[in-house]
């Protein structure tokens, strides 16, 4: 027997490896690998339903290739990788199954890359891939085939499938949790883990090393969820949990071959659930967590609530006051709060009742399933350490008693029709109940002494906060000789002595406008190594853009804008105000800015792919956008627009949609980006106009152009252009190939015209189209960029034209800036060719980002 050492994450490693030489076995469409058969580099085991694959991959643009089982039909879709940390590199491996039973991943026979851990020898082993994922090694000889020597689902990677199970069991110390990968194109083990955590209460949480960043709540008994997670589970949802002794051991989705769904943890730490759709070609985002501000672990601080869809969305709890007030003042709430007066145990105090909340996670806490409720409230003032009780929450039970000690954190507020969730009682000193006077003293034995005490000591606790809170606005507002204000939304005007009157009303009301974090200039410095060239990675109109990391764990994107910006303070207050109340998966999502003197910056969750320009224009980038992923970003990008014209409380107007504003997660997920020239429309207001015309050449339909008139259809048609753009892979802009065509509208329409539309087909993604889908993409884009915005759809009906098979659609009208006759001599507005010159339109160039 020779010694081997082997370093992987999805097995555990063994010492040992049989000796033998094995025959090389070329698999067809098979399910099953046979003692000496051989999996090689281009072989693959299929599942007998042909649902999963097994084979070597190589994901993204890496050279590596990786062991692994995807999805048949959604190759992309990896679920299980056995070398997550030894990639094979420069050279070809197999899979072989011993006469004993031993998954060996060789690339040669004096290089072993991965292997399977078996307790001891297997007579008659036989490795099988089963129509729900797993893979699984069986005795051949026995009847029982459900009996696995070895399975791949004891070993999970980054996905769930329905027969996983996730597991916490203390008692055996078996624990099953997922791994994210590092990135998409580097499968081995990343920074987040999500996993069952058995502490108080049964909850899910995602961790990035120690540090938790979520947590899903306790375990809902009667309604089969997490009462933490206020996204509802899909109809398909029928989880399997099983319980021991009040704890969480496993959770699983059964197995329905009528529903194939999975749940993943990316790169960045999210949690998605997908749905696949009926005909088994792509997939549904149908949930993910973190999905809110709310969601990310400790929002608020210590006694801090967040509250969902509001601005600001953190306060105190009632009784406590903000730790810091200077912090606060600038959407800082990490700090948290601290009780607006002390407790004191030698007097009683009162609970506070809460419903609608997602319990605060148990650090320090005592429970008893003993006790009831009357018995726990009573328990809890007895203890000067008790903040908070409530009921156990456990199935084993019919009430019991659980009781936090120390500070409350991570509470998130969904509202009272959130019945599903037990009460939480906040403990709070009697002063902060109200109500009847009455009513408490009977309840506390409280003396006119303890009455007048406790009134003076709340007055006492407000003068002194209100001087503390003049104390600090002074400091904030002195500056040489006048006085200025720290307000992102004035940016940091001077405001006269006759004014200061109304500071505080308006602070108020602008920064519930804002509902941003400030960060300080110092912050993005450090985070950007003080704007150094090596972290540039773009410039637009606004300014450049910069790579950062705070404190060396979240990384963001700042775009800073430059003293010659051809965007002023008015898009920057726009892309403020919009994106801040704008939540969307398909939208990039602001993190906060930063208003300091002369400097105005922004600062976004960093796209890992940059923009979606920079992929479908570049010969060799091109090729890892395949036809499933462009299909899924056109969608993205008409769900993002649909958003915004008619599912947000706002109709959003963006006039500068293009390619180059589409950017692109780690998981070449499509968010709209830069808000600054967006619009709102009022009411049932449906077109405006103006005089200065903004946007981007090659994108703008023509009644904005020319006429300036704006509207959700104006919009649609950039949609148009961006859908033909991924299509064919050409820009509509500088378009040169053919040149008896003028621009790609006019090409696509001609083209369409003569059923010849395959021919404005990308060729690099070739191998991968879907007929159907790219002919219902050109006719799409070709009604989107018809000349009369009348006769553009709106986006609800793009939605539905681009995801159904068999609507039928009308014929396209000739697009905007169609010339019909005009040489490649012609200018571009091909169809105005007298009047071509628009030298009254201020234009943005199309940059990358």
């Amino acid at each position: 027997m020779r010694q081997v050492l082997l370093n992987i994450n999805c097995s555990p490693t063994i010492s040992q490896s049989p000796d033998g030489d094995y025959d090389k076995f070329i698999l067809g469409a098979n399910n099953s690998l046979y003692p000496n058969q051989t999996l090689s580099d281009g072989d693959t085991l299929i599942s007998p339903s042909q649902i999963f694959e097994l084979g070597f991959f190589s994901p993204g643009a890496s050279k590596s290739s990786f062991l692994g089982i995807w999805h048949k039909a959604t190759p992309d879709i990896i679920i299980w990788v056995a070398n997550r940390k030894n990639p094979i590199i420069e050279s070809h491996g197999f899979l072989i199954l011993s006469n004993d039973g031993l998954l060996i991943l060789n690339t040669s026979r004096s290089s072993l890359i991965w292997s399977s851990n078996i307790s001891g020898p297997v007579s008659s082993p036989v490795l099988q891939l089963l129509d729900n994922g797993n893979l699984a090694l069986v005795e051949d000889s026995t009847t029982d085939k459900s009996n696995y020597i070895w399975q791949s689902f004891d070993y999970p990677c980054d996905t769930r499938v329905p027969g996983l199970k996730l597991m916490q069991n203390p008692d055996t110390g078996v624990e099953k949790y997922l791994t994210s990968w590092k990135s998409a194109e580097d499968p081995s083990p990343g920074d987040f883990i999500y996993r069952i955590e058995n502490r108080g209460f049964s909850q899910m949480v995602i961790r990035k090393g120690s540090k938790k960043v979520y947590r899903s709540g306790a375990w809902n008994f009667n309604g089969d969820f997490f009462t933490g997670v206020n996204q509802f589970p899909e109809p398909s949802w029928n989880v399997k949990t099983v319980f021991e002794k009040g704890m969480l051991i496993s959770i699983s989705d059964p197995y329905n071959e009528s529903y194939v769904t999975r749940m993943t943890i990316t790169s960045t730490g999210f949690v998605q659930r997908y749905l696949m759709n009926d005909k088994r070609d792509s997939w549904r985002l149908m949930y993910e967590v973190p999905g809110d501000y709310c969601d990310n672990y400790g929002r608020c601080g210590p006694n801090g609530i967040c509250r969902m869809h509001e601005n600001p969305e953190c306060e105190c709890l009632k009784g406590f006051v903000p730790k810091s007030l200077n912090e606060w003042s600038v959407f800082d709430w990490s700090g948290g709060c601290v009780r607006s007066a002390p407790l004191d145990c030698e007097k009683e105090d009162g609970f506070l009742k809460m419903e609608g909340v997602k319990f605060a996670d148990p650090l320090i806490f005592i429970e008893n399933s003993s006790m009831g409720l009357s018995e726990c409230r009573d328990e809890c003032l007895k203890n000067c350490n008790c903040t908070a009780y409530a009921d156990q929450y456990r199935s084993d039970v019919s009430s019991g008693c659980f009781m936090w000690l120390g500070d409350l954190i991570d509470l998130k507020l969904f509202g009272a029709d959130f019945s599903t969730v037990p009460y939480i009682y906040i403990r709070v000193p009697i002063s902060e109940l109200g109500g009847n006077t009455t009513d408490w003293k009977k309840k506390t034995n409280a003396t006119p002494e303890k009455v007048i005490f406790i009134a003076i000591g709340s007055v006492f606790a407000v003068l002194v906060l209100g001087l503390l809170f003049a104390c600090m606005l002074l400091r904030m507002r002195r500056k040489r000789q006048g006085y200025y204000i720290i307000d992102p939304l004035l940016f940091f005007e001077p405001l006269q002595e006759t004014n200061r009157k109304l500071f505080l009303t308006d602070l108020k009301r602008k920064r519930e406008e804002l509902g941003l974090p400030l960060y300080a200039l110092a912050t993005i410095a450090a985070a950007t190594n003080n704007f150094s060239v090596e972290n540039l990675i773009g410039e637009g109109g606004f300014g450049p853009v910069y790579k950062g990391n705070l404190s060396g764990e979240q990384v963001i994107a700042v775009k800073r804008m430059s003293r010659n910006s051809r965007q002023g303070t008015e898009e920057f207050k726009t892309e403020v105000i919009l994106i801040a109340k704008l939540q969307h998966r398909n939208l990039v999502r602001i993190l906060g800015c930063c208003i300091q003197g002369e400097e105005k910056m922004l600062v976004y969750e960093y796209m890992h792919n940059k923009s979606l320009d920079y992929f479908i224009f570049d010969q060799e980038r091109s090729v890892l956008l395949t036809w499933p992923k462009r299909f899924d970003i056109i969608m993205g990008i008409a769900r993002g627009l649909l958003y915004l014209h008619h599912d947000s409380r706002l109709k959003v107007i963006h006039r500068d949609l293009k390619t180059s504003n589409i950017l692109l997660d780690e998981g070449l997920n499509a968010k709209i980006s830069d808000f600054g020239l967006a619009r709102m429309l009022e009411g049932d207001e449906t077109t405006s106009r103006t005089k200065r015309i903004v946007g981007t050449y090659g994108y703008m339909a023509p009644e904005y152009a020319f006429d300036g008139k704006f509207s959700i259809k104006s919009d649609v048609y950039s949609m148009g252009v961006v859908i033909l753009e991924i299509v064919s892979g050409k820009r509509n802009r500088g378009f040169k190939i053919p040149a008896y065509y003028s621009n790609l509208l006019e090409q696509a329409f001609l083209l369409w015209k003569e059923n010849r539309e395959l021919e404005l087909m990308d060729p690099c993604y070739k191998d991968s189209f879907d007929e159907s889908q790219v002919k219902r993409c050109i006719q799409v884009g070709l009604l989107c960029v018809q000349k009369q915005a009348q006769e553009r759809p709106v986006m609800p009906t793009v939605l539905l034209m681009l995801s159904t098979d068999d609507t039928k659609f009308p014929p396209p009208n000739e697009p905007g800036f169609f010339s019909g006759s005009c040489s490649n001599t012609a200018p571009i507005i091909a169809s105005e060719c007298k009047e071509a010159s628009i030298g009254v339109i201020t234009m943005t160039q199309e940059q990358g980002r």
